[in-house]
């Protein structure tokens, strides 16, 4: 393999790009209208346009791709996570081409990609299930009857679903008819798929995944878990490993799963097993990711893995170098997506020019980024503009480490999420390890960050009042200057 198309853009582009270059391969770039001058373009060693800024004339035009890998002589592609990384038709697409798809084989992304197949795929690995429906479903009288069964709440979910769409919570009979519609109407237009299942609701779960590669002779290992319960409209903003709560006893048993579920469809490559776990440390299978997740630098740090070495190197046919027995973590790591999103306005998306733009250094400081200043933050996209991560010896180091380096980082010019980062990062509720998926619904309001700004502009007032009261009891006298009087004179 001597050349790898990277197939997406902005900061998981450039951050593959960077083991491909470090392995020795020449990489390819594509780009949208609207990313001609993006750093991914720049460090590629090769750049190839697919067409206007929307996304379906660009990165999700699976033509457009694959002549781009044809016309640069390119042996491999990596779709990145999001655009067409789970796309089954793609990567069999690929295949057609006589092109390595860096990732699992189109069987294993179509089964899993659909949570209903995924449940059955993994049925007989006796692996713990939510209660619910085996089938998609409709008919809202079913769905009463299936709600009556297994109690209220409920969880209405799109099966092809992800990212929080096509899902309602319902807590009684009378809200379901219209919170069925609306899911059903969200999935067929995210997705162009309506079907729909239904599930006991967990409460107050803690969302725990489990990191897993896989050879193409059957070998698998998993490398731990990431802590994912920090979310705001079940999207993911802030992760960390390892749990705060998992004893070594459930870290294997969730392991163990983990693997389980990656043999159950022939799994090859890196890919990521999620489960609720309950608030009596009782966890469920919930889905399986066929990609390279948005927080894998945290399972990096902590193992001292490349992920994205590892999935080039199963790509090309090599069997992993280590077995289960050699993985081991060390320290602790924690990720903080930066979206340009508005934390005070529900963080609505933010758009605009980048007018300042200034990263964080320092020791255990590490930003995955694809942006520079001067750059304008495009509307057509996902507003993630980098992944702050940090690590440290232990969690309250790696905690440090964050608030520091948030403060570091530099933004004007659109509205971040830095400072609900932050907020999160001071709360006790977090910093104690005590809180679950529903972080943000009862710590977070708008109200509330806006007062810790209050504060920190007091705070800093008060140290500048101060430091000019201290200078100003300072004597100062002329600077003595020697007299040239005597020395003219002579």
């Amino acid at each position: 393999m001597k050349k790898i198309l990277v197939a997406n853009r902005g900061e998981i582009a450039l951050r593959i790009m960077k083991t491909a270059r470090k392995m020795g391969i020449k990489t390819v770039a594509v780009y949208s209208e609207a990313d001609r001058q993006s750093p991914h373009v720049k460090f590629a060693d090769e750049a190839v346009l697919l067409g206007k800024a929307p996304s379906s004339e660009s990165y999700l035009n699976m033509e457009k791709v694959i002549s781009a890998a044809k016309e640069t002589a390119a042996d491999a592609i990596h779709p990145g996570y999001g655009f067409l990384s789970e796309n089954a038709v793609f990567a069999q697409m690929v295949e057609d081409s006589g092109i390595i798809f860096i990732g699992p084989k189109p069987h294993a992304i179509a089964v899993m990609g659909n949570k209903l197949a995924a449940k059955e795929a993994v049925r007989n690995y006796d692996i713990p299930m939510v209660p619910g429906t085996e089938e998609a479903i409709t008919d809202v009288d079913l769905a009463r009857k299936i709600a009556q069964q297994i109690g209220f709440p409920i969880l209405i979910k799109a099966a092809a679903g992800g990212g929080g769409k096509g899902m309602r919570i319902v807590d009684s009979f009378e809200e379901l008819p219209e919170q069925m519609n609306r899911a059903i109407s969200e999935a067929q237009a995210a997705f162009g798929d309506g079907a729909v299942f239904i599930e006991k609701y967990i409460t107050a779960p803690r969302h725990i995944e489990i990191q897993v590669l896989a050879d193409s002779t059957g070998h698998t290992v998993h490398l731990f878990e990431r802590e994912c319960s920090i979310q705001r409209r079940h999207q993911k903003v802030i992760e960390e490993a390892p749990s705060t709560v998992l004893t070594p006893e459930i870290r294997t048993a969730m392991g163990e799963a983990a693997v389980k579920v990656a043999k159950a469809c022939d799994y090859v490559g890196a890919g990521t097993v999620e489960f609720l776990l309950d608030g009596e440390m009782k966890f469920y299978f919930l889905e399986m990711n066929t990609r390279l997740q948005v927080e894998h630098p945290v399972t990096e740090l902590i193992t001292g893995i490349d992920l994205v070495e590892q999935q080039i190197k199963i790509a090309r046919g090599e069997p992993l170098e280590f077995v289960q027995e050699d993985v081991s973590m060390h320290g602790h790591a924690l990720e903080v997506r930066v979206y340009a999103e508005d934390p005070l306005d529900n963080f609505m998306p933010s758009i605009g020019t980048l007018t300042t733009y200034k990263r964080p250094e320092g020791t255990g400081i590490r930003l995955d980024d694809g942006f520079e200043e001067g750059m304008i933050v495009p509307i057509y996209y996902d507003p993630m503009l980098s992944k702050l991560i940090t690590y440290g010896k232990n969690r309250e180091e790696a905690i440090q480490r964050m608030i520091g380096a948030i403060d570091q980082y530099k933004i004007e010019g659109v509205a971040t999420t830095l400072p609900f980062g932050k907020f999160v990062c001071e709360h006790e509720a977090f910093t104690s390890g005590a809180f679950d998926t529903h972080f943000v619904k009862n710590y977070y309001s708008p109200e509330l960050l806006e007062k810790q700004y209050a504060e920190e502009r007091k705070i800093a007032a008060l140290v500048g009042l101060r430091l000019y009261l201290e200078n100003q009891k300072i004597l100062k006298t002329p600077r003595k200057v020697p007299s040239l009087w005597k020395k003219s004179r002579s």
